[in-house]
């Protein structure tokens, strides 16, 4: 492995170093997971140490509402006079809202409670003893809280004691009221209690080896089975950058604020991924996503369940991506595979559909409209910022009525038409190997842009008239045609075509000869050291299946032209020629391509090119003699 290879590891140990750093705090958690109703998947549990059973916030909040019942808010004497007792009318309005019944009149360290129906405001106090009295009496805040306080203090906020050793719940058996009372006591319990900076140090390690783990095997998977991966630093940076924007929105939530996680939009991951790779790299991206965030989740057996289904839906309904309308679609089914996932594990709980909270409905719904919404910005802004190119976006470009495409054909239409051939051609042959074959066919139509500039070199556009090439020094005529390469890639630019495009553009001849020109030169000038260079195309070599595929179908769709007969062995004997020369000049060593597919390939071809030069029976000629009427 070279030292480029070794450096595109990088980023996952950055990944690895950020996942760890953003996780969610140690806070002496409570290791286990329990809902009324459901039975408990552990162990059998027993007390480790005495602890008290907290009573709950309902009873707790029923209590202090007993207490106050009858609770007389305190007030004191403003005056000399005290009767009748008169206060201001909003104080009495205050007491009114506060379904007081009494308040309590401090006077010389003496308090005295009086009904409120006997309380005065000015207005009641001159219809009622018909001469006009002011305020009396005033609301004494710090001595009401003070004895609220007081009378609240008095309420124990536990129920009860569990022994040391004691059995609190075994293993299958269903968690009552009572049973989540007491684990939930002891959860608390467990919580405040201090934790020894040897207990968080060796979590953090334990934490931090899962995420290793789980991060290596993913790299791994990426590295055996999908190396094209690897083959690019925007690929490879691709694979880190989705899924940690997922982990790190999910993880600064936990820690600052808190969001139902049925909310967080993960088939982001696959549904993005989908559109620019294939199936399994979108699900090993879902699926690595969803482990690290199933670490730091309460459920997160249930959690990994429902969003391995989802993902998996995501990925299955964007087989085809025709359309952009196909992400609605699909996140339409993603939807209904979430909806169907929480109601089957809730109707799997012993309460049935008591479980159900109607509202997780409403965040589902919510998160379908993100994913909607966020997969059309990634997939526009990977598009840029990586040079990917999405399906929809290749069959835009394929677009034959196009600006670009109506030039070409009106500058060059030998080549025009040539490149539609090798598009038919190549796209036929990525199928039968299982290659992107609307991108090899965009890549098709593309690769010969350069021949615009120049369209009077190439003997396609000649129309068999004169070829100034053959005037010319066999070296300038070779530079000449392979200028055309480059002059493709400065079209591409102009016009902002993709890089994947591009690469396209570049690689069609790999790093070829000029074969004609060159065997002219070298049989012009025996014994001459011929320097090859001149000769040959700059590259880079394709890389990818895509690229090997478009580099035999151009060479053979070309050589097609100049067979004098048009049968199954001349056919397949110049195809078989062609392509044996390109492997044996080495032109597609740093693509995967199998024997078997080059094989394949080849068949391909044969019957293509049989398929367009097929024998057509004569039409006879109307005897005009004999047809006479």
């Amino acid at each position: 492995m070279n030292l480029t290879k070794l450096l595109k590891f990088l980023p996952f140990v950055a990944l690895t170093a950020i996942i760890i750093y953003l996780f969610p705090h140690y806070n002496n958690s409570f290791a286990y997971y329990f809902e009324i109703g459901k039975p408990w998947g552990y162990e059998l549990l027993t007390a480790s140490q005495d602890f008290p059973i907290y009573k709950t916030d309902s009873e707790l909040a029923t209590e202090r509402e007993e207490v106050l019942s009858d609770f007389a808010p305190c007030f004191v004497y403003t005056s000399m006079q005290t009767s009748p007792i008169v206060m201001s009318f909003e104080e009495m309005e205050n007491l009114w809202q506060q379904d007081y019944q009494f308040i309590s009149i401090l006077d010389n360290q003496m308090s005295k409670r009086y009904p409120l129906s006997q309380v005065y405001t000015p207005k009641t106090a001159f219809e009622a003893l018909g001469q006009e009295f002011s305020p009396n009496i005033e609301f004494d805040s710090l001595t009401t809280q003070q004895l609220k306080a007081s009378i609240l203090s008095s309420i124990s906020p536990t129920q009860g004691m569990v022994q040391q050793g004691e059995k609190i719940i075994d293993k299958g058996e269903v968690v009552t009221e009572r049973t989540y009372q007491i684990l939930q006591s002891l959860k608390r319990t467990t919580q405040e209690t201090s934790v020894s900076y040897y207990q968080q140090l060796w979590h953090k390690v334990g934490l931090a080896l899962i995420i290793i783990l789980i991060v290596t095997i993913f790299v791994v998977y990426l590295f055996t089975t999908e190396p094209h991966i690897f083959e690019h630093w925007n690929t490879v940076l691709y694979c880190c950058i989705l899924p940690l924007l997922l982990i790190a929105t999910t993880f600064c939530f936990f820690r600052y604020s808190y969001i139902p996680i049925l909310l967080v939009p993960f088939v982001i991951v696959p549904v993005v991924t989908r559109v620019f790779f294939d199936s399994r790299v979108a699900f090993i991206l879902h699926l690595f996503t969803i482990l690290i965030v199933a670490l730091a989740v309460s459920v997160p057996l249930e959690f990994v369940a429902i969003q391995s289904l989802a993902g998996i839906t995501a990925v299955v309904s964007l087989h085809d991506l025709g359309r952009r309308s196909h992400v609605a679609i699909a996140t339409g089914f993603v939807v209904l595979t979430y909806a169907l996932g929480y109601t089957a594990f809730c109707l799997f709980s012993p309460l049935n559909y008591h479980a159900i909270e109607w509202l997780n409905y409403v965040y589902i719904s919510l998160n379908g409209i993100l994913v909607l919404a966020f997969s059309y910005v990634l997939i526009m802004g990977f598009e840029q910022f990586f040079g990917f190119t999405s399906a929809t976006t290749l069959i835009e470009l394929t677009n034959v009525n196009s600006s670009i495409f109506q030039e070409f054909a009106e500058k060059a239409p030998g080549s025009f038409q040539h490149s539609l051939q090798v598009g038919n051609l190549a796209s036929e042959a990525a199928k039968r190997i299982g290659a992107n074959a609307l991108l090899t066919r965009t890549g098709a139509l593309y690769h010969d842009i350069g021949k615009m500039l120049h369209p009077e070199y190439f003997i396609e556009n000649q129309g068999g008239g004169r070829n100034p090439l053959n005037e010319m020094d066999p070296r300038e005529a070779a530079r000449i045609v392979i200028a055309h390469v480059e002059d493709g890639v400065t079209l591409a630019k102009k016009h902002r075509l993709p890089l994947t495009i591009t690469r396209f553009i570049r690689s069609h001849h790999g790093t070829s000869l000029t074969r004609y020109f060159y065997n002219t030169y070298a049989n012009a000038h025996p014994g001459e050291q011929v320097a090859v260079e001149q000769f040959q195309y700059q590259g880079p070599k394709p890389t990818t299946k895509e690229g090997a595929i478009l580099m035999m179908a151009d060479a053979i769709e070309a050589r097609s032209r100049s067979l004098s007969a048009y049968t199954e062995q001349t056919i397949s004997t110049m195809i078989k020629e062609m392509m044996d020369q390109q492997v044996a000049e080495n032109q597609f060593s740093d693509t995967p391509l199998s024997f078997k597919d080059l094989e394949d390939v080849r068949q391909v071809f044969t019957e293509r090119l049989l398929s367009i030069y097929h024998h057509r029976i004569a039409y006879p000629k109307l005897d005009t003699q004999n047809n006479k009427q």
